[in-house]
């Protein structure tokens, strides 16, 4: 593949090539001298633009009257950028007609960007890049567990954060309103509520259960088997969750909890048995979550431990996995005669919650050790209330330490001074010290200063000043406010030193909460997040199942995590000769060797089409829809998220392209036809090819030679027609397989390089970059192209870059 141009950001159809360049005329007849000569834009004007848009009858949705020559205008500009944009690409005019001298091109391309920067550059300095980006939902979430050292659910009040140019901290899209303001009153409540210690130190939970005493294993003896030191379980049909609910436990207290599962592998002929474990009410299906998959060893005992968040009146739910069905004679009897597999639960036990204190770190990050009585009334007659003695003295000290943290900077007096008249106000009206000073709290809750990210300045000029650049920096790797070491070092302004922001860089990205990073990267990065927006259609794959879904996501993100650990090249991102895999994932992909649940570095076999997040399953996965693969989503997906090259949306009088389930004709097909229209056939060109190269893979990730086809009964799957997955590139070179396309893709590193700075770029400072921001990409792709591309490299030059370190 050649070198991709930079900022390539859609291939339009064939009618935009026409408005492009009747958009190119219009720049040379406004731009005057040095650009073209007013008988060239004539020329270009009559022979390429004004028969088609220009007056009533122009075609598409643009006429050269609407334009304007104003670069001041923000969405004028992005017009002119675009046009920039497709010459640069060299796209222009359409194949049929002939190209003006390059070197008159050169100079329009030119003159474009020196105007559009400068009228970029005075908007920067008013307004700066982006305008005052608010807290998405995880930022928001993740802020009130640092900021209170509580964990609340808050999912039920907070509307889900939407998604621009692929990321959901895009501050274009974070709006705010008067029903998003009210569900932050009821948040803050929540939080505080469950911060707040207003009773005695909880009762704790610490007891090793028998589940030869439980309910739900004392009268199935089909499935059950009680041995000497714990219960077996068996199935009772293929692929069966047998369900141990331990109905004993109880859970009285929000908090963590740890618990420790013993057990093994019951005559599993030396074979690890794999279970989950879910906790919840059980009062409705829709209340049980899972906690993780595990497995036991054959025949020795082993321990399983995990702490969890648990809320009140939790329990705990074992389930078996992929145990086989026991026989008939066996279901009649009972289990104790059945030679087969089981798993082996000796005990459980179960501790918490977890306290260092009592009052709670929560209460002590607010009120610190001040004293606690008992505050009596019908409703709550065990009610324990903070108590001063100077209030308002109280009150000064409490909320600057908590405004300090909240705002994520140092504060004075007349920062509280609004929050301070609300607790005045209410200890004046007869509430209690801790009812006002709740008043308080929640008003620096949903205060702007809170919910809003700092763009400040230096004076004078573009460059964030420290704590602006904290909090830019935390909220990128750790989606959460700056800790107390971080804070420091904005205040003493010693985060502008490079070699200190290189230095917090890497404690960051050491640190658990960059967990979050990877996290929410990936999620939309790789849209993972839609994983469960389909699911494959349950006759065509009955192989997909939660277990193979839960391993698949964990697939990419500890992938990830491996890049970024060890600065791996971010072109292992297309190709690797490893990645992550259990027992269950290993199967799918036809890989042997791996046993058990837990996810571990695999090297990949000789001959293996794995290897890079495009043919991981997930990522194939949401991809597609529940019964067929599309070249034309595969396609678009790699060239938008891996080439940085997105197609532009089809035109609106475009159909789709229904799948044929009964395999009579094969997508291919289906596309050469769609191919024939003429405003397709441009962009299909780009999308068709990748996606053509995926087609080896099924809508679950699975390798396949043939597609899966419907029987004439629609309950029979057959085999339908052979996978071609070969294609050939705009440039004309051939690939036979998703293997030869990869090798394609690694003859342009920089450009995969190219698309990973400006992701990385567009997600740490919640705005897409610009075409003027090129010279600064390119400067990054430089830079790490020196350190072979490596990821952890390329983490700290976008840091340390203007583009990040700038308003």
């Amino acid at each position: 593949m050649p070198p991709l141009k930079p900022y390539s950001r859609s291939r339009n159809h064939a009618g935009v090539c026409w408005i492009t360049w009747l958009l190119a005329l219009l720049v040379f007849r406004t731009l005057g001298a040095g650009v073209a000569d007013d008988n060239l834009a004539q020329i270009f004007f009559e022979s390429h633009c004004q028969k088609c848009h220009s007056g009533e009858e122009a075609k598409g949705d643009f006429r050269i009257e609407s334009l304007s020559g104003d670069f001041a205008d923000g969405q004028n500009r992005k017009i002119w950028l675009a046009v920039m944009d497709q010459l640069e690409r060299g796209e222009m005019p359409p194949e049929k007609e002939a190209r003006p001298p390059e070197d008159k091109v050169q100079l329009l391309i030119e003159n474009i960007r020196q105007k559009a920067k400068t009228a970029d550059i005075a908007q920067r300095a008013t307004d700066g890049r982006v305008v005052r980006r608010r807290l998405n939902q995880a930022e928001y979430v993740n802020t009130l567990r640092d900021l209170l050292h509580v964990e609340v659910d808050l999912s039920d009040l907070l509307p889900p954060s939407t998604s621009t140019s692929g990321f959901d901290n895009n501050a274009q899209s974070l709006h705010t309103s008067s029903f998003l303001l009210r569900t932050y009153l009821r948040a803050a409540d929540r939080v505080l509520d469950a911060a707040i210690a207003n009773k005695g130190e909880p009762w704790k939970l610490n007891k090793r259960f028998d589940l030869r005493e439980e309910k739900s294993v004392a009268s199935h003896g089909s499935v059950y088997r009680h041995v000497d030191d714990g219960v077996a379980i068996f199935a009772v049909w293929e692929s069966a969750n047998i369900r141990v609910t331990m109905w004993n436990m109880l859970t009285h207290f929000r908090g963590k909890y740890r618990v420790r599962i013993s057990g093994y592998g019951y005559q599993s002929d030396g074979k690890p048995v794999d279970f989950h474990v879910n906790a919840g009410t059980f009062k409705e299906v829709t209340e049980e979550r899972l906690i993780d998959y595990y497995s036991f060893p054959a025949d020795k005992p082993t321990v399983v431990e995990f702490v969890e968040q648990l809320e009140p009146e939790n329990r705990l739910r074992i389930i078996a996995d992929g145990l086989p069905a026991l026989p008939p004679e066996v279901e009649k009897v009972g289990a104790d005669i059945y030679e087969g597999p089981g798993l082996a639960i000796q005990w459980v036990e179960v501790e918490g919650p977890l306290l260092e204190s009592w009052p709670p770190l929560s209460h002590k990050s607010i009120f610190g050790d001040m004293p606690q009585e008992r505050v009596s009334s019908a409703e709550d007659p065990d009610r324990l209330e903070v108590v001063s003695q100077q209030p308002m003295a109280d009150a000064q000290r409490i909320l600057m330490g908590f405004a300090r943290r909240a705002f994520r900077r140092a504060v004075t007096d007349l920062d509280i001074k609004p929050f301070m008249r609300r607790v005045q106000s209410k200890l004046n009206q007869g509430d209690s010290f801790e009812q006002a000073m709740r008043v308080g709290l929640k008003g620096i809750m949903v205060s702007p200063e809170f919910l809003f990210l700092s763009e400040k300045t230096l004076p004078d000029t573009l460059e964030l000043d420290d704590d602006a650049l904290a909090n830019r920096l935390s909220y990128f790797l750790w989606s959460s406010m700056p800790d107390e070491e971080l804070l420091g070092l904005a205040e003493a302004r010693r985060l502008n030193d490079p070699a200190v922001l290189h230095q917090q860089v890497e404690r960051m990205l050491n640190d658990p909460k960059a967990k979050s990073f990877t996290e929410n990267f990936t999620g939309q990065w790789l849209n993972l997040r839609a994983i469960d927006d389909t699911m494959p259609d349950r006759t065509l794959y009955r192989e997909y199942d939660d277990v193979l879904k839960v391993a698949s996501l964990k697939e990419p993100k500890l992938f990830f995590d491996e890049l970024l650990k060890s600065d791996l090249s971010i072109t292992h991102f297309v190709s690797s000769d490893f990645t992550f895999l259990n027992a269950r994932l290993a199967k799918h992909y036809g890989i042997p060797g791996v046993e058990g649940a837990q996810m571990r570095k695999v090297g990949l076999p000789t001959g293996s089409h794995r290897g890079g997040v495009i043919t991981m399953s997930s990522v194939l996965k949401v991809t597609a829809n529940g019964t067929t693969t599309s070249p034309v989503l595969r396609g678009a997906w790699l060239l938008e998220r891996i080439l940085g090259t997105p197609p532009s949306k089809p035109p609106p009088d475009i159909g789709t392209i229904e799948p044929d389930i009964r395999g009579a004709t094969s997508i291919r097909e289906q596309l050469a036809k769609h191919r024939n229209v003429e405003s397709c056939a441009r962009c299909h060109r780009d999308i068709d090819p990748p996606g053509f190269a995926l087609e080896s893979f099924d809508v679950t990730g699975g390798w396949r030679d043939h597609y899966r086809a419907m029987g004439e009964d629609s309950r029979r799957v057959i085999q339908g027609p052979p996978v071609d997955s070969t294609g050939v590139l705009p440039d004309g070179r051939r690939f036979e397989n998703i293997d030869d396309y990869k090798l394609l893709l690694l003859q342009d590193k920089d450009q995969l390089a190219r698309n990973m700075t400006e992701k990385l770029v567009s997600y740490a400072i919640g705005a897409e970059p610009t075409p003027l921001d090129k010279p600064e990409i390119e400067r990054i792709v430089s830079l790490i192209s020196e350190k072979d591309y490596g990821f952890r490299s390329l983490i700290h030059n976008v840091v340390q870059s203007e583009l990040f370190k700038n308003r």
